[in-house]
């Protein structure tokens, strides 16, 4: 399926290359350069670029383009998926994904994805199961690998590896049993200059820590799951049970992963607990512009909006921003124009705002558009969506009772 692996930098140096069924030339990622230069952000390059001979499928992630080669036709996202996977496994091995992290660790890196793909072939892509096959890079590790010329793998097969649950391995012990569930939703929202929505769509993810001792069972339910839709599940669930009861049941991996995400349309969402009151504009033939922002929680029962961080593209012919902030403090880069404003938490008693001028390049034309805003915030206990996790069961043989907590983060 996948031939090779060519991993380029923002500079568009190809730093890493991997080969499974046979060597392709680095000459084939001219075209995906071709398409880099007719893009005009880092984000926009095609993530599916034909070529006579292959196909090229990329992500981007970390500044770093991962681009599969692929000689023959497969499913897009099935590529895509695995890409987003190796990136996910660097980051949980090196703390970051970055290109100095992976070059420090290009021994590492190249255990991995040989354990990862089989013949080009997803195999183990299990983070707890890696783990056993390929320890994780530690000071003292490196050190007597480097005396003694060992390397970080294991010298026995994982124990789930062959069983029927292979993405959980066997004999797990915990002093304390315990669970967390993490709701993170992602609102793409199109406001007014009001603040009035005008429509409003939800990304949302499961994030699972279970450390739970022997084989456990566990079962989640929804408040109301007829609202999901596009429901994406780990290997773990068993996806009968979900279609006809809606009732998520699996024996979950050992450690961190992703249990579900999902989509909620604009039909079914629910208000908004974060309210925007913005006016930024330029005018014809002046070497300035307005920027104004107002923020404050709406409809947020009771809970405090915390951690709120505020980031705006401006547009290329902004040279500086000159803005007084009534709460926390905001930063404004000139090469990427990316201005941020960490807010922290709001007080309903008093809304922070961003208030200020923002100068332009001396001859430049007005900005055809405003800029987006994104705007991180936290809320303990509070899904946005209205799909809240009842308490989580477990079915399991330990005779310690598990603890299990569900935690909701949105984030717009």
């Amino acid at each position: 399926m996948i031939h090779s692996l060519f991993l380029i930098n923002a500079s568009g140096d190809i730093f890493l290359e991997k080969h499974w069924k046979s060597v392709v030339s680095r000459s084939v990622c001219d075209y995906f350069f071709e398409a880099q230069e007719r893009a005009t952000e880092p984000e926009n390059v095609p993530p599916v670029i034909p070529t006579p001979h292959h196909y090229l499928i990329n992500v981007l992630r970390h500044r770093i383009y991962f681009v599969a080669v692929i000689q023959s036709e497969v499913p897009p996202l099935f590529v895509i998926e695995f890409l987003h996977r190796v990136v996910d496994t660097f980051q949980d091995y090196f703390g970051v994904c970055t290109e100095a992290a992976i070059k420090d660790n290009v021994v590492v890196v190249y255990e991995l994805l040989e354990e990862m793909l089989d013949n080009g072939f997803p195999l183990a892509t299990e983070s707890n199961i890696l783990k056993e096959l390929i320890k994780p890079p530690t000071i003292l590790r490196t050190m007597v690998n480097t005396i003694t010329g060992s390397t970080n793998v294991g010298e026995q097969l994982p124990t789930g590896q062959l069983s029927v649950v292979p993405w959980r391995r066997t004999g797990v012990k915990y002093t304390n049993n315990e669970a967390y569930f993490d709701v993170v939703e992602e609102i793409d929202v199109i406001i007014d200059k009001s603040g009035s929505t005008i429509t409003a769509e939800i990304q949302g993810v499961i994030d699972a820590c279970v450390k739970l001792t022997g084989m456990p069972d566990l079962t989640l339910s929804f408040m109301n799951p007829r609202l999901l839709d596009d429901v994406s599940f780990h290997p773990c669930v068993r996806f009968k049970r979900w279609e006809a009861e809606r009732i998520l049941s699996f024996i979950p991996p050992d450690g961190n992963f992703r249990l579900l995400s999902y989509h909620v349309s604009s039909q079914n969402l629910v208000a908004i607990p974060v309210y925007v009151k913005h006016n930024i504009t330029f005018r014809e033939g002046s070497s300035q512009g307005r920027f104004d922002l107002t923020l404050g929680p709406k409809q947020t029962m009771g809970k405090a909006v915390e951690s709120v961080l505020v980031s705006s593209q401006l547009p290329r012919g902004v040279l500086n921003a000159n803005l007084n902030p009534s709460q926390g403090t905001y930063t404004f880069d000139p090469v990427t124009k990316l201005l941020s404003w960490d807010v922290g938490k709001i007080n309903p008693q008093k809304l922070p705002s961003l208030k200020g001028t923002m100068n332009l390049q001396a001859g430049a034309s007005k900005p055809d558009e405003n800029p987006t805003i994104n705007i991180q915030f936290k809320i303990q206990q509070m899904a946005i969506s209205g799909i809240p996790i009842h308490t989580p069961h477990t079915h399991t043989s330990c005779s310690l009772l598990p603890h299990c907590i569900s935690r909701n983060v949105p984030i717009s």
